[in-house]
């Protein structure tokens, strides 16, 4: 089971205005071929078909405890192309006005049309995410090299649409998962070795640029957090990881470290009406009317 808890992962800056482009870019980082979702996807259906769990349990922790963590990331990332479309409409009651038309004009129509501007299940193109990026091929080593594969590849794409963009909202979403996507880079290549013998720790950082270079990264990096693989579990049922997640850091020699349970986390931003885009669809007085059937039954 997933414990839920009314958090995200870091606090995001609220911008004063949105930029559509920005979260159109940043769609890739959820919806892309290397984005969150695949992440999720892939070590979540790798996790629910582990074989021998019993004998290689080191191993299933990791890739359980990972896929926990990897829910938030996809949280956190829909929550920073929320608020990168926070105020690119208007609202004045007319719709002759044309107060959608922004999203004309704009990377990503699809967003002010399907979602009424919020994150979208897809990609920086509008592709929908598919079930065809998920790998699960039973083998262990094998599903292990793809995931360090898959985490390298999702590492580039953040630096890339890092060098795209300006944005406070974006960067400092992606400054904190460069931080923890390397982490888990990290994580699978000593899986790997633990498993082979092969030291793939030496092909890291990859590509060669080393998270501190970027400064909304800096930050993290100086708080520790490439160093530490949270349960994400308070009864020690994941503690095997440690098994795997031990010694030093080879970027910064800092010691390796396990937390039991969860980061603190942040509150999750609320989303204001869009009247234009006739969502909630609530008005004043539903509200009322709503809150009364409520109260009915207490």
């Amino acid at each position: 089971m997933i414990k839920r808890e009314n958090r995200m992962l870091i606090a995001l800056p609220v911008p004063e205005h949105g930029d559509p482009n920005a979260a159109a870019a940043v769609q890739e980082l959820l919806g892309g071929k290397f984005g969150e979702m695949s992440t999720l996807n892939n070590y979540m259906f790798q996790s629910f078909n582990f074989r021998r769990k019993d004998k290689l349990k080191p191993f299933y922790d990791l890739v359980a405890s990972i896929t926990a963590e990897e829910f938030g990331h996809v949280e956190l990332v829909s929550n920073a192309i929320n608020l990168l479309s926070r105020g690119n409409t208007f609202y004045t009651g007319d719709p002759d006005v044309t107060p959608l038309r922004t999203g004309k004009d704009s990377r990503n129509t699809y967003q002010f049309i399907a979602t009424a501007q919020t994150a979208l299940a897809g990609d920086s193109m509008g592709r929908a995410w598919t079930g065809d990026n998920v790998f699960n091929s039973g083998n262990l080593v094998l599903d292990l090299l793809h995931n360090f594969f898959l985490e390298v590849g999702a590492r580039t794409h953040k630096m890339r649409v890092y060098e795209m963009t300006e944005n406070e909202t974006a960067r400092e979403m992606i400054g904190y998962l460069l931080v923890r996507g390397g982490t888990h880079v990290l994580a699978y290549a000593k899986a790997l070795e633990i498993a082979t013998g092969v030291d793939v720790k030496k092909l890291i950082p990859l590509p060669d640029l080393a998270n501190s270079r970027f400064d909304h990264a800096r930050k993290f990096e100086e708080q520790g957090l490439a160093n530490v693989l949270y349960t994400w579990n308070d009864v020690g049922e994941y503690a095997d990881i440690s098994q795997i997640w031990k010694g030093t850091n080879p970027e910064n020699g800092e010691r390796l470290i396990v937390k039991q349970g969860s980061p603190k986390g942040a509150p999750i931003p609320n989303l204001d009406d869009l009247p234009e885009e006739f969502a909630p669809g609530i008005d004043r007085d539903d509200y009322e009317r709503i809150a009364k059937r409520l109260m009915e039954n207490l």
